[in-house]
């Protein structure tokens, strides 16, 4: 086959979406087939300008010069390439092959869905409701999905509102190698670079700053745990720089001294934090798919987490849920408070029921296998041929 993906352009500050483009990439290159990539390169993005104008120069890249790219390309393709979007956020550019072999893949349509005013934690001003009605509209005109979830898909259907030609389900399959590890040797290894002493455990949380993974709320929770009485076992909190609202939290929380902002460290610290981890505490108010409850599962950690899809869909019966954060702000002592119970049941686990636990989440997360993952939507990509042969 002939694959022509198209991807997010390399100067956009963005780690998921490079990372799956690349599974498929080399994924597909290393099961035989011809791979081109398009995206947008940084022509004017790359001068030496103030970041208010370089914000705009990336748009010019992206949506002036682009554009006429993909004209000069689609006149210089095969006509049997089939065309992939690695993301519907790349919407705008399904319309130049709307009418040759094409597919999209869906991660999640939390900012289509803000944009809509559906999600009261994150507003969307005019520029940003404009942007994602531009992006609605082209991936739109598609007819072949594949989403990582049946979360993704059920709301894919509603914003096209009809069932599309094709819409299949492939879960994401784990981009790196999480492994069990002995979780006393894994504590020594991060007790050591971040100076911390982990070595009788701690409770983790992974992710960044989207608003979605609610690390406000991890504080919140821990805050409770630890009025009720508990081990004083230390929260480290892996991701990006905190934003000035989780600084602020942290600062307010009588714990804080037990509370550590962990940064800029490197993959394999990242494994073995999983790894030394007493729990995954995950109470994300949306994600696409949850990368961390697999990652955690792989590593042999127990995982809590919130009781909505896709958390559901992807933790199975192997993790321990909480309810979702309410939207008003007075609701939220009591809800980190009922949270707080349950990371105190998984805490307080003997040696035998923690097995347990661990060894129905090494099971779960088998299933989300990199090669299964891009067998599967191999064969999609060959149907979509196929079928398309069988039209003309």
């Amino acid at each position: 086959m002939v694959l022509v993906f198209f991807t997010h352009p390399d100067f956009l500050e963005s780690q998921s979406m490079p990372r799956y483009a690349n599974m498929l990439t080399k994924g597909m290159a290393d099961r035989g087939h011809q791979v081109k990539i398009w995206t947008a390169k940084p022509y004017l993005s790359r001068l030496p300008v103030p970041p208010f104008l370089k914000k705009w120069a990336g748009y010019i890249d992206q949506y002036l010069i682009f554009p006429f790219k993909i004209k000069f390309f689609l006149r210089a393709s095969p006509p049997n390439a089939l065309f992939i979007f690695t993301d519907q956020a790349l919407g705008p550019w399904v319309p130049f092959v709307k009418k040759r072999r094409h597919v999209v893949h869906c991660h999640d349509f939390l900012a289509q869905q803000s944009a809509l005013d559906k999600i009261p934690e994150n507003k969307t001003g005019w520029t940003g409701r404009r942007y994602q009605s531009y992006i609605r509209q082209g991936y739109s005109t598609a007819r072949n999905f594949i989403s990582v979830s049946k979360k993704t898909r059920d709301d894919l259907h509603k914003f096209l509102g009809y069932i599309p030609t094709m819409s299949e389900v492939v879960y994401n399959g784990l981009n790196q190698t999480f492994l069990k590890q002995d979780a006393n040797d894994a504590r020594s290894l991060v007790t050591k670079y971040t100076g911390i002493d982990l070595t009788k455990g701690y409770i983790l949380h992974v992710g960044g700053n989207q608003w979605y993974k609610n690390r406000t709320g991890v504080i919140e929770i821990y805050d409770a745990w630890r009025e009720l009485g508990g081990k004083e076992l230390p929260l480290v909190m892996i991701g990006q720089p905190p934003s000035a609202k989780l600084f602020v939290k942290h600062d307010q929380s009588k714990y804080k001294d037990s509370i550590h902002l962990v940064t800029g460290i490197n993959n394999d610290l990242i494994r073995s934090a999983y790894a030394g981890a007493s729990v995954l505490l995950f109470p994300s108010i949306a994600e696409g798919f949850g990368w961390p409850i697999v990652e955690a599962m792989a590593s042999g950690c127990p995982v809590v987490t919130t009781n909505e899809a896709p958390m559901t869909e992807v933790a199975a019966d192997a993790a321990y849920f909480i309810n979702g954060k309410p939207h008003e702000e007075t609701g939220s002592t009591a809800w980190a408070a009922d949270a707080a119970m349950v990371l105190n049941t998984v805490l307080n686990l003997n040696a035998e029921e923690r097995r347990a636990v661990i060894d129905k989440g090494l099971i779960n997360a088998k299933r989300f296998d990199t090669d299964d993952a891009l067998e599967c939507i191999e064969k999609i990509y060959l149907k979509i041929i196929e079928d398309f042969e069988e039209k003309i």
